[in-house]
């Protein structure tokens, strides 16, 4: 026991440093040997975080809706985070041209060969997102499990990899519906706060774990690579998590200052929720984290950020949505000696921002989104096999962003409607972590 209290005392982004370096170093030392011992570690974690994220959204949403102050209060609210999801993508696509345009990325990739594992993705109709938003089986929205009709017109139990969306749309009904029959209801409506609670407590018990699935994950991922893949690359790797450092720093930080907040104070709430987002990258592994970085430490309104860091873990990303396909459409630009013209970068801006909503909860988002921008600015599409074989290490920074922009965008709104405890963000807690006590609240 007084093992456990002195581990718990260190504070939480230490355990995760402590995680990463010691799984670097396992992974330059037994190299693949360390995706075989120790990969496994991480992928319980990333596994564990899964399991909790669907009923711990379910039960967040239903929560939050039927707790506001109303409809009107709901739309008005999401309306403007709709809001400033947008503008931030766009900010974002800015950067990874101007980024891109600086550093040259695709100069020093003209003597790789293309890897031929790469195969593009189906790219589904803005249409058939919309579409697929309202669950058709509300039990294969929330487990993955559920019936389909095969070739030979029978029906037969199937099961895939469900999204996120239609989980907040059927909760979202659930708790519109709650806040429309009032106290008929008020034994439901405690009760959904109360498995709301039960799922934040089992959040903390699986976030403990992080530092041992950072070391499995990153242990995992230098025995398989090795630095000396990401040579040839090294350009486009450096440009991308330049590009993310500076609209994490630079953009999310003047939009802090523009509403009075201290950016220094906001990133030492968000570490939390940022490094469970580098190591995993999951925007939705990471966003029990992300939700209670965003409470706990920054004194954003429960309620609300139950309803928008699950909205942001499906739609936005700053990082695989909008800074990726730009630096992609610069760095194949480069690499075939054609430039850009001024409408291919008008186009690459529209679709980058457009199709970053249009993409959510598909597999492989980032390279979906570059497929989907490389196409809209007329640019081949098999060269994206040069990124294919670093994508892992990509991913990375990439989620990172995604999920720092989910904690900015609620941060901002809080501040304009009067939903952030300025008490608590001015003071954020002094240890990082997920393992305090319940002495401050939001």
């Amino acid at each position: 026991m007084k093992l456990v209290s002195a581990w718990l005392r260190i504070p939480f982004w230490q355990r995760v440093l402590g995680g990463f370096v010691l799984g670097a170093l396992a992974g330059w030392l037994l190299g693949p040997a360390a995706e075989t011992w120790f990969g496994p570690l991480g992928d319980l974690y990333v596994t564990l975080i899964k399991m909790i994220a669907v009923p711990l959204v379910f039960f967040a949403v239903i929560n939050a809706i039927s707790s506001l102050h109303g409809q009107k209060s709901v739309a008005a609210l999401g309306g403007r985070t709709f809001l400033w999801f947008i503008i931030t993508a766009a900010l974002a696509v800015c950067v990874g041209l101007a980024v891109g345009t600086v550093m040259q990325p695709g100069s020093g990739a003209l003597s790789l060969s293309m890897d031929h594992s790469y195969t593009p993705r189906e790219v589904p109709s803005v249409i058939k997102v919309l579409m697929d938003v309202v669950p058709s089986n509300v039990f294969y929205a929330l487990t993955g499990i559920g019936t389909r009709i095969n070739a030979a017109g029978e029906t037969v139990l199937a099961a895939g990899r469900g999204s996120i969306l239609p989980v907040i749309f059927f909760a979202g009904l659930l708790g519109f519906a709650m806040v429309k029959l009032g106290d008929k209801v008020s034994e439901a409506r405690k009760l959904t706060g109360q498995m709301s609670e039960i799922m934040i407590q089992v959040t903390r018990f699986v976030l403990e774990i992080t530092p041992l699935g950072t070391f499995g994950l990153i242990a995992g991922l230098v025995g398989s690579y090795g630095f000396e893949k990401l040579l040839p690359l090294g350009n486009f790797v450096l440009a991308l998590y330049i590009a993310c450092a500076v609209h994490i720093v630079v953009v999310y930080g003047s939009l802090l200052l523009m509403h009075g907040l201290n950016p220094l104070k906001f990133f030492r709430g968000a570490a939390p929720g940022m490094q469970v987002a580098f190591v995993s990258s999951s925007s939705f592994a990471a966003m029990p984290a992300a939700m209670r970085s965003i409470t706990h430490n920054l004194g954003v309104n429960k309620d609300y950020a139950s309803f928008a860091v699950p909205l942001g873990a499906s739609i936005k990303m700053d990082g695989c949505g909008a800074i990726y396909p730009a630096l992609c459409a610069v760095f194949i630009a480069q690499y075939t000696g054609v430039p850009l013209t001024p409408e291919q970068y008008i186009v690459v801006l529209i679709a980058s921002v457009l199709g970053s909503f249009g993409t959510a909860g598909v597999p492989g988002t980032a390279v979906v989104m570059a497929t989907v921008v490389l196409s809209a600015a007329n640019l081949p599409l098999e060269t994206i096999g040069y990124l294919y074989a670093i994508d892992r290490i990509l991913d990375m920074m990439r989620t990172m962003t995604n999920v720092t922009g989910q904690m900015l965008v609620p941060v901002i709104v809080a501040k304009e409607t009067g939903l952030l405890d300025r008490a608590v963000y001015d003071n954020p807690s002094t240890n990082l972590g997920v393992d305090e006590g319940e002495e401050r609240t939001s």
